[in-house]
């Protein structure tokens, strides 16, 4: 279906696994366009979480620096690479961002440069202890992609994800855990068991509200308080007109589970 990605559907969860285990699962041009028609497939699918997850021993090693080489060869400019394909992974980190359901990272190893930013762009972020990660953009002379001098610091602090990126320094799942970057480290035996429980739980979720949190999160990078409210009154408003919060309430009164369809 895909030539860079695996593309699994399980009920309400579409499992989006990166597919260039040789290349660490490195950033191809052709692996940002799979992986946007894949998660484009899934929202018309209707799915209520989506999983990210790697093939092999790599979640994603960043840019394709082999790619990157080949056209700065063939159009003779260095920065042709940070053109089209740049923007193209920058278009899929907004629609990672934007689409109202969960996205689940599940990082079972390598996680480097806009590897990392991709699984940030994430809402959740589930890892094997085998896991690293680090923003090695400076190790070439880069600067940051992908969302990173946005993610990183409101995810670790201004001074962490300073550190981070001028150093470009890889530290481990449990550092990254104790930092703030990742939600859950668990170990690389259960990390497939436990991104299924974990997203099966979240498509169980209403999924209506958990989009607008998404989208209120969102927003707090750049409110005020004031505007802040503003949007959790209309957004709440929207929530309290679903089916779901009326399945809810009725749950509640009845003492029992609810049993949420996502409308």
């Amino acid at each position: 279906m895909f030539e860079t990605v695996k593309y699994e559907a399980d009920g309400s969860v579409a499992f989006i696994i990166l597919n260039r285990p040789d290349a660490l699962n490195a950033l191809s041009l052709q692996l940002t366009r799979d992986l946007h028609a894949a998660i484009q497939k899934a929202i018309d699918e209707n799915v209520r979480c989506i999983v990210l997850s790697g093939e092999g021993r790599a979640f994603c090693s960043g840019g394709d620096l082999r790619e990157m080489q080949s056209m700065w060869k063939q159009e003779g400019r260095i920065e042709a690479f940070l053109e089209e394909p740049l923007k193209a992974l920058h278009d899929l980190i907004l629609l990672i961002r934007e689409t109202p359901v969960p996205f689940l990272g599940s990082i079972n190893g390598v996680c480097a440069g806009a590897g990392t930013n991709l699984a940030l762009a994430c809402d959740l972020i589930i890892a094997a202890e085998e896991a690293s990660f680090n923003e090695a953009f400076v190790k070439i002379g880069l600067s940051p992609d992908c969302g990173g001098t946005f993610f990183l610091p409101r995810a670790v602090g201004e001074k962490r994800a300073a550190e981070m990126l001028m150093l470009g320094e890889t530290i481990s799942a449990e550092t990254a855990k104790e930092f703030g970057l990742v939600n859950r480290v668990v170990p690389a035996e259960f990390l497939i068991q436990e991104t299924k429980t974990l997203a099966e739980k979240l498509s169980l979720a209403p999924t209506g509200s958990l989009g607008r949190i998404k989208k209120m999160l969102n927003a707090s990078f750049s409110n005020d308080l004031a505007a802040q409210l503003d949007i959790e009154h209309k957004l709440q408003i929207e929530s309290g007109r679903s089916l779901d919060f009326k399945e809810g309430v009725n749950a509640f009164f009845e003492k029992r589970p609810p049993a949420f369809t996502g409308q």
